[in-house]
């Protein structure tokens, strides 16, 4: 059998961390810990919203960058804002719906017809609204689609 998960390394903090995004990305869950001969999480496993993700505690040699993000997409503006509040708390917004979490791993937080809005003819103008934007505003990019 072949299965593909995504794997993130951490310093320390896997275990934190996989609490927190179980708590705050809808239908997700810790399935397991593996503790090292001290009692503390070396591998913690969790779904997000049905995807399989592996963070490991392996110290200080791989810090996290945004050359790898979790993308969550997501149908309404208010369940933007709740991802995005709870995910920037602690952390760092970045463009275009890019934030960076308080562990220090990338997100976008992202409408789901964004890619549709972006599509054919009036692609542009949505490209041209979304580019100054931090937290994606979707009434804006629909506007844009519109007047595009």
């Amino acid at each position: 059998m072949t299965s593909v998960s995504t794997f993130f390394w951490f310093d320390t903090a896997a275990e934190p961390a996989a609490e927190f995004y179980a708590a705050v990305v809808p239908d997700s869950r810790v399935t397991s810990v593996t503790r090292g001969d001290d009692g503390s999480a070396f591998i913690v496993t969790l779904e997000l919203a049905g995807h399989a993700v592996t963070l490991l505690n392996g110290g200080p040699a791989h810090p996290q960058t945004d050359a790898a993000s979790i993308q969550v997409l997501l149908d309404t503006q208010d369940e933007v804002d709740r991802l995005w509040d709870a995910l920037t708390e602690g952390g760092k917004p970045g463009p275009c719906g890019w934030l960076t979490d308080r562990y220090g791993l990338a997100w976008q937080v992202v409408p789901s017809e964004l890619p549709d809005l972006m599509s054919g003819e009036r692609g542009a103008a949505v490209s041209a609204a979304l580019r100054p934007m931090s937290k994606i505003d979707l009434k804006a990019l629909r506007d844009a689609h519109e007047r595009g």
